[in-house]
C-alpha cells in the first residue's frame, strides 16, 4: 500500500503527485473509501460544484483507495487525499482496519518537506520505520524527529502498534522553489518505493515532467540575482563541509 496526503506533509505536492501518477498509469479499480464527513472541515477543503449534462452536481472531497494487480501477480493499494482536519485517531483506526482486512504486507507512507537543499542535486529521500522489525529488515534509519507531526506520523505509529510493517519516505525539496507540483521529488519517492517494495513502475512520463521542471527552475534562478546568490551560498556551505 502507498498512501499520501495533501497539506502539511506534502511539500510541492510531491507525495500526492507520485500516488496519482500511479493511479492514472495503472487504472486500478476502486477498492474502498472513507466517508470524509467526520474528518474534513469543508470550509477548508471545500466541495466543488460541477455541471454534468446540464445538471448541477456537488462533488465532495473523497478519501478513496484503489487496487491494481501488478504483472508480478501482487496487488498494490493506492490512496491519496486531503489530510484529515478532525478526529485523527478515529481516522487512523479506519485505515488500520482496512490494512488488516486487506492483509497488506507493507505500507509505504509518502511525504515531502521544504528544506535548505540545492535544487540541482539529486532529491534526497529520508527513509525510516517506526516498526523495529521493519527497520531492521530494510536497514532504515531510526526516527529521530521531534516536534509537530501530521497524519503520516500518526498512521506510522498506529500501524506499528498492531505489528504492520510500515516505512515512511520523506523527500527533501528546496524551500525557495514555489513551483507546484514538484515532479522531480515525486519521481524520487516512487524510485525509492520501487526499491523498498520490490516493485516496477513505468516512470517515463514522470521523468520527462521532471526534466522540464528542472529546466524551468534553472531558468527561474538564473533570472533572479538574489535567488542565484542564495543558491551559490548553499553550494558553498555544502561543499565546504
Amino acid at each position: 500500500m502507498l498512501l499520501a496526503y495533501s497539506g502539511w506533509s506534502d511539500g510541492g505536492d510531491a507525495a500526492t503527485t507520485a500516488v496519482r501518477h500511479l493511479i492514472r498509469q495503472l487504472e486500478p479499480r476502486r477498492y474502498a473509501w472513507i466517508d470524509t464527513e467526520d474528518y474534513l472541515d469543508f470550509t477548508v477543503a471545500r466541495p466543488q460544484v460541477r455541471l454534468r449534462g446540464g445538471q448541477r452536481e456537488v462533488a465532495w472531497p473523497r478519501h478513496e483507495f484503489f487496487c491494481a494487480e501488478l504483472e508480478s501477480g501482487r496487488d498494490l493499494i493506492l490512496g491519496a487525499g486531503v489530510e484529515p482536519h478532525l478526529r485523527w485517531r478515529s481516522y487512523a483506526s479506519n485505515v488500520v482496519e482496512l490494512v488488516q482486512e486487506a492483509r497488506v504486507e507493507l505500507v509505504l507512507l509518502l511525504g515531502a518537506f521544504l528544506d535548505d537543499v540545492i535544487y540541482s542535486q539529486p532529491t534526497q529521500v529520508y527513509v525510516y520505520s517506526p516498526h523495529p522489525a521493519t527497520a531492521r529488515d530494510f536497514d532504515t534509519e531510526p526516527p529521530i524527529y521531534e516536534g509537530p507531526t501530521g497524519m503520516l506520523g500518526v498512521l506510522g505509529e498506529a500501524l506499528a502498534l498492531v505489528d504492520v510493517p510500515v516505512v515512511n519516505l520523506w523527500a527533501r525539496i528546496p524551500h525557495y522553489v514555489s513551483t507546484r507540483p514538484n515532479p522531480r521529488a515525486a519521481l524520487a519517492l516512487l524510485q525509492h518505493s520501487e526499491a523498498l517494495g520490490d516493485l516496477h513502475f513505468e516512470l517515463g512520463a514522470l521523468e520527462a515532467d521532471a526534466a522540464k521542471f528542472d529546466a524551468a527552475v534553472a531558468e527561474l534562478i538564473a533570472s533572479d540575482p538574489d535567488l542565484a546568490a542564495y543558491v551559490r551560498e548553499l553550494k558553498r556551505r555544502a561543499f565546504s563541509q
